[in-house]
């Protein structure tokens, strides 16, 4: 028996390696804020997972629950984390506590069981297909160019790009993207994002035009995520698959989507309610007949929940320096992701990461994103990358 024994947090700011923005920053980003969370047992093992610094003081919260705990029971864990956050809710920052400690746990499970996580989900192979997502609107098409055929050097003809603001660009760069994605040899496969830009009535216009000349694997996030009528007019008019749930918590947000029919393409990530939450939508997705998608995370760790998931897409590959701190061991070659045969989670922290630590958390980074931009107001202010 593994016990738990305490938890510690560290942050670090991050620089970016390219630019990194959608719709709704479209200036971009420079770095970003991460948080290795780490849980430590009295046999020596320790818990690794990166996530939100804000939810510093909620890790540290609901981490005193898990301490003298086994992290074999991790879905109870989970559970009772659940439970603990019950008349606020899993929202916001205690959302993120909970993934973290969540992922943690995991990692360490599948250590003290000495195996791989994908093995300790019931995984016969260690294999997982991956696409690609640049997170682009910042880049010159250039950039997208260099960027698609960086992956498409490995295999990867899957492709997702950031649309929204700027129609005949979104054509044009679809058009750079698919080029890039043709020297993987493969027929390339093309996603947009548009992040909740656009109202439904739009979305369907600007995607009949796309559709005129580009066929799409699907159109992620064409209207606000809990538009529940918006997003089935859009799955209706269009030809593409709506994908959406990057933003939504768990199973009590996903049903009524999925009994709504107004998703097509089920996405799950860490902040997902972690992997246990993950699993659970996935689960549902699965009895709906509904195929996943798997969103990016640092240190691409949420690629082994994908090799136990029924129809599952992809694993969105980003490579934009969020894994900066870990080393994940993983490798890419002919578009699938192999994880390593380490136990847990298989990554760990780079040595040089100290240079990137910070002693306290900024007010600024109360919200993980810079927030929604509203055209024709101070959405379109000229300001610089941060």
């Amino acid at each position: 028996m593994t016990v738990i024994t305490g938890v510690s947090t560290r942050v670090f700011r991050v620089p970016f390696e390219r630019l990194i923005g959608d719709a709704n920053d479209p200036v971009g980003r420079k770095t970003t804020l991460q948080m290795v969370v780490e849980l430590s047992t009295d046999d020596g093992l320790t818990g690794l997972a990166i996530g939100h610094p804000p939810a510093r003081p909620i890790v540290h919260s609901f981490g005193e629950l898990l301490v003298g705990e086994d992290p074999a029971g991790v879905k109870s864990l989970w559970q009772r984390m659940v439970d603990k956050a019950f008349k606020g809710g899993t929202e916001g920052i205690v959302k993120e506590a909970i993934c973290h400690l969540d992922v943690a746990l995991w990692d360490l499970k599948a250590k003290a069981n000495g195996e791989p996580l994908w093995k300790t989900l019931g995984a016969d192979t260690p294999k997982v297909r991956a696409y690609a997502s640049g997170i682009d609107t910042p880049l010159s098409d250039d950039e997208i160019r260099a960027f698609y055929g960086a992956m498409s050097a490995r295999g990867i003809n899957l492709g997702k790009l950031k649309v929204g603001r700027d129609q005949e660009a979104d054509v044009r760069r679809l058009e750079v993207m698919r080029e890039a994605l043709e020297a993987s040899g493969k027929r390339p496969e093309l996603a947009i994002d548009s992040n909740e830009y656009w109202t439904a009535k739009e979305a369907i216009g600007r995607i009949r035009e796309i559709e005129r000349t580009t066929p799409l694997m699907w159109v992620e996030e064409p209207a606000r995520r809990w538009d529940i009528p918006g997003l089935r007019k859009v799955s209706q008019a269009v030809t593409a698959p709506v994908a959406t749930g990057e933003n939504l918590n768990g199973v009590p947000e996903f049903l009524p989507l999925i009994q709504g029919e107004a998703v097509d393409i089920v996405q799950v990530g860490q902040y997902t309610s972690g992997i246990t939450g993950a699993l659970r939508v996935a689960e549902l997705a699965a009895a709906h007949e509904l195929p996943v998608a798997t969103m990016n995370c640092p240190g691409d760790f949420m690629a082994h929940i994908g090799t136990v998931v029924d129809d599952h897409l992809g694993v969105e590959l980003v490579w934009g320096g969020m894994g900066r701190l870990v080393e994940n061991h993983q490798t890419v070659e002919d578009g699938w992701i192999t994880l390593p045969q380490r136990p847990g989670l298989g990554m760990e922290l780079r040595d040089d990461i100290s240079e990137f630590e910070v002693a306290d958390v900024p007010p600024s980074s109360a919200v993980s994103t810079p927030g929604r931009r509203r055209r024709n107001s101070w959405s379109d202010y000229s300001g610089q990358p941060r």
